[in-house]
């Protein structure tokens, strides 16, 4: 019908900006680059755009600047942040791991783990095209957007395994596998999202292999302890072909994160639960009461499917788009 036209085209249009976020190479889609999303998108929508970059995340934002401080110059780390709407309506956070490039830092990955590495920043991705979609669709709500962009490097002055990194919470992490620095980025910027009361956070990440491992390709994982949330967001994602699956915040599994020297351990030992222990380790630096859901997204399609070329690609993404506007638009008359 004619009236859905415009709402199918900004769906159309917010699936191809994360399948062409994501298939950009590394060297065309750093940190400086996806700060160029974020402010096109500001300047189209009338929204705010604040960037913290390079050594100024040292004090605010700690483990941004740890991960990222390796890289070249050009590429140094930064927090996006993007504010929109009426501050007089209900507030709420998207938050997307930009890692533009990982090589796993001195816990370097094998060449055959690295290959696919230009999608580490899918959850930015996803989280840019959801911004999108909330503005265009002039949704009633007040929008902070928070992409913690970096490039999980190798060179003299990259975090090492055994270091010790203080917080924006003030959570003292120790670093047992530089391999697991998306949750460092997502904490900080979850502390900062948390730091505006919003009712709602929701953060993307291209963040384990065990999410993979346990449910393939196809199928974001939803991690949230608000059953209402989880219900409503698996409903819309069943109704628009776009399925997640929700796994268990197991709080039996935290002791695989304990740290001897510091609050908390960055990698699980023993192999086990490791999407598990990884949303676990994300709920620290999100404030009580706020309603969260971490979705653990693979953002890439190995082979392709009628109307899904092979590449990065949108899954989740539709899901909770729906599901924000039967919120917010019903809660609106």
């Amino acid at each position: 019908e004619v009236a859905r036209i415009d709402a199918t085209v900004r769906l159309a249009e917010a699936t191809a900006l994360v399948r062409d976020l994501v298939n950009t190479p590394a060297a065309d889609m750093g940190p400086p680059d996806l700060e160029e999303v974020a402010r096109d998108l500001g300047r189209r929508f009338g929204a705010h755009v604040a960037v913290t970059r390079g050594d100024d995340l040292a004090t605010g934002y700690p483990m941004i600047h740890a991960v990222g401080r390796a890289a070249d110059r050009q590429f140094a780390p930064r927090l996006i942040e993007l504010h929109w709407g009426d501050p007089a309506h209900p507030r709420i956070a998207i938050v997307g791991k930009g890692i533009c490039f990982d090589s796993g830092g001195l816990d370097i990955k094998p060449s055959s783990a690295m290959r696919l590495m230009k999608k580490d920043m899918g959850g930015a991705a996803h989280a840019l095209a959801l911004a999108r979609l909330v503005m265009g669709a002039n949704l009633p709500v007040r929008l902070h957007l928070l992409v913690p962009a970096a490039e999980n490097a190798i060179g003299t002055n990259a975090f090492r395994p055994g270091d010790i990194l203080s917080s924006r919470k003030g959570i003292s992490v120790e670093i047992g596998n530089t391999d697991a620095e998306g949750r460092l980025v997502l904490g900080d910027a979850l502390t900062r999202a948390g730091e505006e009361q919003p009712e709602i956070i929701l953060d993307f990440a291209t963040l384990t292999g065990a999410a993979r491992v346990a449910l393939g390709p196809d199928l974001p994982a939803l991690f949230t302890d608000d059953d209402a949330m989880a219900d409503g967001i698996a409903q819309a994602g069943t109704a628009g072909d776009d399925p997640v699956w929700r796994l268990p915040l197991w709080d039996g599994y935290a002791e695989m994160m304990k740290s001897e020297v510091a609050d908390i351990n960055n990698a699980g030992e023993g192999g086990f639960a490791g999407a598990i222990t990884a949303a676990l380790f994300l709920r620290r630096f999100v404030p009580d009461g706020v309603a969260w859901a971490h979705f653990d997204t693979f953002a890439w399609r190995a082979s392709a499917r009628s109307g899904r070329p092979k590449g990065g690609d949108a899954l989740g993404l539709r899901a909770v788009f729906a599901w924000l506007q039967g919120r917010y638009l019903r809660e609106n008359g």
